[in-house]
Order: C-alpha cells, then structure tokens, then sequence
C-alpha cells in the first residue's frame, strides 16, 4: 500500500508543474498528474517494466524539474538541517531524492488511475503551502484517505509530502533518519543512503563518515 501511494506522489510531483503558470488550482494540478502518467505508461510499461534503468531516467527526467528537492530534503532532516553545512545538505539532497526514485520506482508501473479519486478542494491556495485530498480505493475495495501537500515557490505549485490515513512520509522518514543520525552522525547516513542509490562520491570523505560510525 505505502509503495503504491508513494508511487502516486512521484508521478504527481513528476507532472505537477505542468500548467502552473496558467495558475491551474491544486486539485487540477494532482487530477491532470494521474491521467498524464497513465497515458505515458499505455505507450512504455512493458519496456519500462523489463529495464529498471530505462525506468528510472523515466522518472528521473520528468520528476527532477518539478519536485523542490530542497524543501522535502529540508522537512526530512528537520533540525538537523540547521546545523547541517552547505555540502552535507547539497549532498542529502540529492541522496535522499535518489533513495526515493530507487526504493518506489517498480510502484509507478502498478498505477492505475481508477484507484484515485480526487476530492473536491477545500484548501487556500493564496498560501504557500496547501492539501489535496483524494482516496485510492484498495484491492479488497475499501477507500484510504491520501492526501497530497504542494508548496507554492515562483508560482508553482510543486508536490513534496503525502499522507496516508494521517501519517505523513516526510515525518516517518525524519523519525527513521534522525535515530540513525544520533548513533551514526550525518555524514554516515548521507554515505548510506548514496551506497544504497549507487550515488559515487569523495573517498576521501566516505572515510571520515565510515569512523564517526565505527566511534
């Protein structure tokens, strides 16, 4: 189920920008993003299903410009990004991104778009931040409420957070990463998760990070 919705959000994210500028309301902006993926998967899913790489610069290409990085990057590490350097942060960033695009890739090609429904918005969206509600209607036919926060920067309106049933991913991942990064330290954590993406970095430092974990 998470790996589903969170599939969801990325094919979101990956469109969400697409008529941001005609100043498109939010909820148009998630219901345009579940029919444009299904109509790219008609044409690609069997290729895409047989080739992980062809799926993730499928992703990647379309998901990259749209998703605000910084912003998810910095609500995972919450207080921790504060402390956290210029290349700590530039180098979570893209990790953190990667380890999404790795850990829920295989989800997009389950998507189906008669599972989502998009309810009516009851949001503000002269705010920076606002909620899209929908319900995605599980195999056993029950509905679970999946709700999609968008963050308005430069006039567009970019995805960066989903709910399920209340719980939010961003918050799981901060709690996940946070006790990780107490025992470990941060470096060690940003080298796992770039090992875990096959991200390549500085020796130099994968040493540094590897002995704050060892201490």
């Amino acid at each position: 189920m998470v790996r589903f919705v969170i599939s969801i959000l990325m094919s979101c994210m990956a469109f969400a920008a697409t008529d941001a500028r005609a100043a498109a309301a939010p909820s148009e902006v998630i219901a345009e993003a579940v029919e444009l993926l299904t109509e790219g998967l008609n044409d690609r899913k069997d290729e895409l299903t047989a080739n992980s790489d062809a799926l993730h610069e499928f992703i990647d290409g379309i998901l990259l410009p749209r998703f605000d990085q910084r912003f998810a990057a910095g609500a995972v590490l919450g207080k921790h990004w504060r402390t956290a350097s210029d290349e700590q942060k530039e180098r979570f960033i893209a990790a953190f991104y990667a380890t999404l695009l790795h850990r829920y890739a295989d989800g997009i090609l389950e998507f189906d778009m008669n599972r989502v429904e998009v309810m009516p918005y009851r949001g503000n969206a002269s705010k920076r931040t606002t909620v899209v509600k929908t319900r995605v209607r599980l195999d056993d036919g029950n509905k679970v409420p999946v709700n999609y926060t968008l963050v308005n920067r430069e006039d567009q309106w970019r995805m960066f957070d989903v709910q399920i049933e209340g719980i939010s991913y961003v918050v799981n991942f901060r709690k996940e990463l946070d006790s990780e990064i107490r025992r470990s330290g941060l470096d060690a954590v940003i080298a796992r998760l770039e090992r875990d993406a096959g991200i390549e970095w500085d020796v130099g430092l994968e040493q540094d990070a590897e002995q704050t974990a060892d201490e």
